[in-house]
């Protein structure tokens, strides 16, 4: 193993947000002289599990070892508790024994269990002692299926990869955000002739997938689209823009694609919500700690009010100054 490969990869992976529990089992592969391995990880996001898959390729020149790529993919059904995995259980050639097969990843396990021919059992749990089942099938057959668990077995998520270069690019935590639909601000972007430019990152996860079976990426340019973060927190008043340190924090996280909290005054209290950027619309959207979306109208500042109503008013009046008798 090349010690030096090994602490340039550690390096990369520190940049791009991995744990450090991941660079260790990183350095495990690397000693087993794998040509190439694949690392995985889970986050619990706002909308369900994130599964992270990282590809580590050995050099066909040298031992050198190259992370190019990762992936991640959005879990929307109950995400796993500590100490469980996904368990693929079927009958082994031992009477009286089983086959167990462990998976983290549930799009993984739906593979796994759906290849079996004859009968078998997916299931979740921290051991096949300890489980709830989720589907069963016998001789190759699909015979149930958990309700709650239909939606995701149907249509297992799909991964969306993620391209780095010797550390650079996504980081996992945006990574995570982007795949729950928000807003990422990149200032180290550029453009196919080698220009550099900044630009709101967000994935169209409405739209179809490419050829890739990767979502499209849509851009908004800064400035020239128009979505200015710091005008856009001053219309609210939310308490951390009056400490220089919070603002700049919040500002922060927000580029990140995070949801980040915020203190507002709603009904004469101090109220902690989430908020989240949204450069396509120029605005943001606020939270209750529940998830439930908060009106963001409630919290402008009065001269904000006063210059919405006041444009409002006055589109109203051009519309009807162009109406024909």
């Amino acid at each position: 193993m090349n010690l030096n490969n090994l602490e340039n990869l550690k390096s990369e992976m520190k940049a791009l947000g991995f744990s450090k529990e991941l660079q260790e089992k990183m350095e495990d592969n690397m000693k087993a002289n794998l040509p190439e391995f694949v690392l995985k990880d889970q986050i619990n996001g706002y909308k369900g599990q994130i599964d992270l898959n990282l590809y580590f390729k050995q050099s066909g020149q040298s031992e050198n070892y190259y992370l190019n790529k990762y992936d991640v993919a959005l879990n929307e059904g109950k995400p796993l508790e500590a100490g469980q995995k996904y368990l693929v259980i079927s009958p082994s050639e031992t009477a009286g024994k089983n086959n167990v097969f462990k998976r983290e990843n549930v799009a993984e396990a739906i593979e796994v269990f759906k290849k079996h021919t004859g009968n078998a059992e997916l299931s979740v749990g921290k051991d096949a002692a300890h489980k709830t089942r989720l589907a069963t099938m016998e001789e190759g057959k699909i015979n149930y299926v958990d309700k709650e668990f239909g939606r995701i077995f149907r249509n297992p998520p799909l991964p969306q990869t993620i391209w780095v270069e010797r550390g650079k690019g996504f980081t996992a935590s945006q990574s995570v955000n982007l795949i729950e639909g928000r807003a990422v601000y990149r200032e180290d972007m550029l453009t196919q002739g080698g220009l550099p430019y900044k630009a709101w990152m967000k994935l169209d996860l409405d739209g179809p997938r490419d050829r890739h079976m990767n979502f499209n990426m849509n851009q908004y340019h800064d400035p020239s689209y128009g979505f200015n973060l710091k005008e856009v927190l001053d219309k609210f008043n939310i308490k951390e823009l009056e400490n220089p340190k919070e603002r700049e924090k919040l500002e922060a996280q927000l580029k990140n694609g995070d949801r980040a909290s915020i203190t507002v005054e709603k009904n004469g209290e101090q109220v902690k919500l989430q908020v989240e950027a949204v450069p396509r619309y120029s605005q943001l959207n606020m939270f209750a700690g529940n998830g439930r979306a908060e009106k963001r109208e409630q919290f402008l500042k009065e001269t904000s009010i006063n210059k919405a109503v006041t444009k409002s008013k006055g589109k109203e009046v051009s519309a009807n100054q162009g109406l024909g008798v």
